[in-house]
């Protein structure tokens, strides 16, 4: 992970502590993740393609051998798709924003706890300017040692328009412009059939997961727009938005929202080639959101370490990039899911067992609402 300006490091920040899922460490050591990722840096990198290209010509292997013309063409393949990759992602999201965090100011919302703040934790062991709001009354003595130093700690409910322009204001006089928003706020999970799920408990997650987004983009966007550099917006949302597992109607329903809403801002700011905008869909975290969840594969669908996840969208934020962040493997293939036959996808949520898993994982722990 680079830096702009690495002389101002620091190293006070405390890592999170988070509360890690229920999963068997030995299922867990083999996943589709751990073997795409080999797969992506061995046979499938075009790199490691052209090696063996040399390797055959260094014995002065005839152009006309099968073992020559198989591994050109192999290596032809991935250097194409590579390519197309770059230019995909270039055609689409535009070139990079130029980021220097002398000048930007990153907030983020859910910042006490979980991802949020691994997020605050890597920003301002960097030195940059953050601003941290949540919901959670943090003492002020001891904020150092959990958020790092010199960081903007509000406390904030961030479904409140007054309360967000309040905080809006402070933060404009004490560290500037925001340019860079991340919003990883979100409710806890009830995990309840929709004929059990009280009214008010919808209504509550619906407030923070999708009312919230509306409210603080609609506060702090027209900063970054009117910002000469630009900015990045970000928005976490998750896999559960597209895939609507059972006993999660309220969860899956803000989430499916909140990802519409990212597509349409990705719409409407995208003639600003300075505007970047970065959805992420997760699966899985060990996180307290997720904590009383057993995942129903973990072969397939593994629990995702909120470090992960992190690393991912700050390299992202970094690079100045917009575009769709999704992890674990199986997330990146949901697209694909959408179009299958109806029969098919049935089978597949079967198999997968993701709509046995919260109502199993409610009975095992006795979770009660």
């Amino acid at each position: 992970m680079s830096s702009s300006n690495p002389q101002v490091l620091k190293t006070t920040a405390k890592p999170p502590q988070t509360t890690p899922g229920s999963t068997n460490p030995h299922t867990s050591l083999l996943t589709i993740d751990i073997l795409t990722s080999i797969l992506s840096k061995s046979l499938l990198n075009p790199f490691i393609a052209w090696i063996f290209v040399l390797c055959l010509r260094a014995h002065v292997t005839p152009s006309t051998d099968p073992a020559w013309i198989l591994a050109v063409s192999y290596a032809t393949a991935m250097t194409v798709l590579f390519v197309v990759r770059i230019i995909n992602q270039r055609a689409a999201y535009g070139a990079p924003r130029k980021v220097d965090f002398e000048h930007e100011v990153v907030v983020i919302t859910g910042g006490a706890s979980g991802l949020g703040l691994l997020i605050v934790q890597m920003y301002s062991m960097r030195g940059a300017s953050v601003a941290v709001l949540d919901i959670k009354d943090v003492p002020e003595k001891g904020r150092d040692e959990v958020f790092g130093e010199g960081v903007l700690y509000i406390t904030c409910d961030v479904a409140d328009r007054r309360a967000l322009e309040v905080a809006r204001e402070r933060i404009l006089q004490e560290l500037g412009t925001p340019t860079i928003v991340i919003n990883c706020a979100a409710a806890r999970i009830n995990g309840l059939s929709l004929l059990d799920l009280p009214a008010d408990a919808f209504e509550k997650t619906i407030r923070t997961n999708l009312l919230a987004a509306f409210h603080l983009y609609q506060v702090f966007l027209p900063g970054i727009i009117a910002a000469k550099s630009g900015g990045t917006l970000v928005t976490v949302s998750s896999v559960l938005g597209q895939l609507s597992a059972a006993g999660l109607s309220d969860y899956a329903a803000s989430k499916a929202g909140l990802s519409a809403l990212h597509r349409t801002i990705e719409a409407e700011v995208r003639v600003n080639p300075l505007i970047k905008t970065l959805l992420v869909e997760v699966g899985q975290m060990s996180t307290p959101l997720f904590d009383w969840v057993r995942a129903p594969n973990h072969f397939f669908a593994p629990i995702l370490e909120p470090v992960e996840v992190a690393r991912e969208m700050v390299a992202a934020i970094d690079s100045g990039r917009g575009g769709v962040i999704r992890l674990p493997f199986y997330a990146k293939l949901v697209n694909w899911y959408a179009v299958l036959p109806a029969t098919v996808q049935r089978v597949a949520r079967y198999l997968s067992g993701i709509d046995a898993a919260v109502t199993q994982s409610r009975q095992t722990s006795g979770k009660t609402y």
